[in-house]
């Protein structure tokens, strides 16, 4: 999928008038009958089948919160399949938005999209969630991880979830999706597995009745539990054999670490065999979705490990200060709907004190500070432009591309993440950076 690209300076960017916050609306029938019939075309040949547990609890009119797993763009389709006739409003990328010289936010809101930015702090989404369900007598369809999981396992989840549960005062209801990271992992260069079927399990998590009797903790640790799944180890327990030749292609973007000798940047994923080129060891990518070494001990053999160990790997190093990261990135901007604008080179360097951007001849310089989000907007191949990063605030984002192709944006990610946890358990310094 692509967007709109427009390449403009930067002091033109930053003078254009910022998009006005609406309402949201509530999809008509037109609207809902035609996602309807555009959701046929896009299930036909996954094997689509699902099961419901618990929903006969639910209203067949009461308006609910609903939350799904995310690991493409088929997760849109296959709630709307399972919810309809349900008129849903649905929590967006503000990026997807993009398009058609300002058509595409039309037709999103249209079809009950509302707009959000992604681990940037937005209370005006949780007032449009209430208007949604109160005034609209919609319910409200979340992608709580936020961004597409890469190694098949739940992205991490924002903290005291319940704290929104309580707020919002309506019955939960969870959609688990299975077969579709199988099918189309986010690393594998848009390659699709066309033998993995695709299936969903929704089930009422919580009536309203839980949601007030429940004590935040409780709400909070039912919802990470619910996220608690392995696409690894599904596909495993199903005997799922994935033949493909292209299976490992990409795999180094998540597996960018060695773990027989250290090295980082080296490896890489083609055909069924991931291969660092630092020390020669070589994997297979078995059709069960396991890594086994050619020669010698296979050191991980579980992807979801594998990647838990990098993430030990990252920690250690930000608490041992040598943590860093300083690339020449190609830089592009998000402010409005319209397009996407690139606006030149720049360079970013990201270490304990946070992001720092600059570029555009000193004329962009922007710092981020560890504390200000729990995660970041990494993405591949985003929009079919490259490997990407974004970091910004309710004003602007910066759109990220490192010059190098070697450079990991998972490894970024996790660092991300561990850094604000170790903020939050004040095993790092508070710092000053200001954003």
């Amino acid at each position: 999928m692509k967007t709109t690209v427009k390449t403009l300076d930067y002091e033109s960017v930053m003078a254009m008038p910022r998009p006005r916050r609406k309402k949201p609306l509530k999809p008509n029938w037109f609207w809902r009958i035609l996602i309807r019939i555009l959701c046929v075309f896009g299930l036909m040949g996954t094997g689509f089948t699902y099961k419901k547990e618990g929903m006969e609890k639910l209203g067949k009119h009461e308006p609910c919160l609903i939350l799904m797993n995310h690991t493409c763009f088929l997760d849109m389709e296959i709630a709307q399949w399972m919810l309809f006739p349900r008129p849903l409003n649905i929590v967006c990328s503000n990026d997807g938005f993009i398009g058609f010289f300002g058509l595409m936010s039309w037709l999103m809101r249209q079809i009950g999209c509302v707009a959000t930015q992604k681990y940037v702090s937005d209370l005006r989404l949780v007032q449009d969630m209430q208007y949604c369900l109160k005034n609209l007598g919609t319910s409200v369809l979340m992608y709580p991880e936020a961004g597409y999981s890469f190694d098949g396992t739940a992205t991490i989840l924002p903290r005291k979830f319940g704290v929104l549960l309580k707020k919002l005062d309506v019955p939960v209801v969870m959609i688990e999706s299975e077969g579709i990271f199988a099918r189309n992992p986010l690393y594998n260069e848009l390659q699709i597995r066309k033998n993995a079927k695709i299936s969903a399990t929704m089930r009422l998590l919580y009536t309203r009745v839980e949601v007030r009797e429940k004590s935040v903790q409780e709400l909070s640790d039912g919802v990470d539990a619910a996220f608690g799944f392995d696409h690894f180890a599904w596909q495993k327990r199903q005997g799922l054999e994935l033949d493909q030749p292209f299976r490992a292609d990409g795999l180094h973007r998540i597996l960018y670490k060695c773990p027989h000798c250290g090295a980082e940047e080296q490896m890489e994923g083609n055909g069924i065999h991931l291969t660092c080129k630092a020390c020669g060891k070589k994997w297979e990518l078995t059709p069960l979705g396991e890594m086994k070494a050619l020669k010698g001990e296979t050191e991980i053999s579980h992807i979801p490990d594998w990647y838990r160990w990098e993430r030990a790997q990252v920690r250690q190093e930000i608490l041992e200060g040598k943590y860093s990261l300083s690339e020449d990135v190609k830089i592009a901007m998000q402010v409005d709907y319209k397009a996407i604008y690139m606006i030149g080179q720049g360079h970013l360097t990201h270490d304990a004190s946070g992001f720092h951007l600059t570029g555009c001849d000193g004329k962009l310089d922007y710092s981020q500070k560890p504390q200000s989000s729990y995660s970041l907007y990494a993405d591949y191949y985003w929009y079919e432009i490259a490997d990407c990063i974004c970091i910004g605030d309710n004003d602007v984002h910066y759109f990220c591309f490192p010059k190098d192709a070697s450079v990991s944006v998972a490894k970024l990610r996790l660092a991300t993440e561990e850094m604000y946890k170790l903020h939050k358990e004040k095993l790092l310094p508070t710092t000053t950076v200001s954003s």
